[in-house]
């Protein structure tokens, strides 16, 4: 059952209403974002369901939700032990992420959703496709991570890194989120996605290693959803490009002029690419 918050956030867009809610999951509540039409008629399309980056929240829609709602209705979650989600016990995979997000699709009696994912997030939305055919439709992901073999042993050999007393743990996210950081994306950004991280704690590493150690390369060829991949020229660029060879019919639009932070700098495009993909 749902518990709704007594205020609703307004857009810049009159035609759009901004709401977050909670709903139950196996690990807790689940805290979603939902943007609708104020205008009605948002069942005419299939409902979109977006999952974050593992680090985050479901705050990097924030600006992209407004764009996708305007003719639809649009579900955000935060991961659970992200944002204002409860935390998972023990040390989850992406299966059992999707498999939460799949609590949610039950609970909200959804008979088919449109789904998008972006980088963590978007093998939460490749698993959850395959636990789930009958109810996922389509298929988005933004900035597709396949870690090797290798990388999934080295990322498990180096554990969750502890803080220091002198703060210089703080010093080294500040500096990797510094070297990530895309075109166009301003500091005022960064500090809040950084921000974000710090404020999930153990949430934000239990799911940066469910994303690490999920076999991607193993489960995309299971896919048999239309599938949209997003290449945003961040992290992602050379192991995105392996879904023209792993996904059955998979089309694959390259967003060179993008890095990360595609969707704080140019929600517009990315709705534009969503939007074209979910009406064909």
């Amino acid at each position: 059952m749902a518990v709704k918050r007594p205020a609703a956030s307004r857009t810049s867009d009159d035609t759009v209403r901004v709401r977050r809610s909670y709903f139950d999951c196996r690990f807790g509540q689940l805290h979603v974002r939902t943007g609708f039409p104020t205008t009605g008629g948002f069942d005419e399309r299939t409902t979109l369901v977006c999952f974050h980056p593992s680090p985050l929240s479901s705050r990097a829609f924030a600006r992209f939700l407004p764009h996708m709602a305007r003719e639809r209705s649009v579900y955000a979650p935060d991961l659970p032990g992200c944002g204002e989600s409860d935390a998972p016990a023990g040390k989850p995979g992406i299966a059992e992420y999707s498999a939460a997000m799949g609590d949610f699709l039950t609970q909200m009696r959804f008979r088919e959703v449109d789904v998008l994912g972006y980088h963590g997030g978007a093998l939460v939305a490749t698993e959850l496709a395959i636990q789930r055919p009958e109810h996922v439709r389509r298929l988005v992901l933004v900035g597709l991570p396949i870690s090797t073999p290798q990388e999934r042993d080295a990322f498990a050999r180096q554990g969750n890194p502890a803080p220091g007393e002198d703060g210089t743990h703080l010093a080294r996210e500040w500096q990797r989120a510094l070297e990530a950081r895309g075109p166009g994306v301003t500091l005022e950004t960064v500090s809040e996605s950084f921000a974000e991280k710090l404020r999930n704690g153990a949430g934000a590493w239990l799911a940066t290693n469910a994303a690490h150690q999920y076999p991607a390369a193993e489960r995309l060829p299971l896919l048999r959803q239309p599938v949209l991949a997003l290449r945003p020229r961040d992290h992602t660029w050379e192991s995105s490009a392996q879904a023209r060879q792993l996904i059955r019919g998979v089309k694959v639009v390259d967003l060179t002029e993008h890095g990360s932070g595609v969707f704080d700098v140019a929600p517009d495009v990315i709705a534009q690419h969503v939007r074209v993909f979910l009406d064909a």
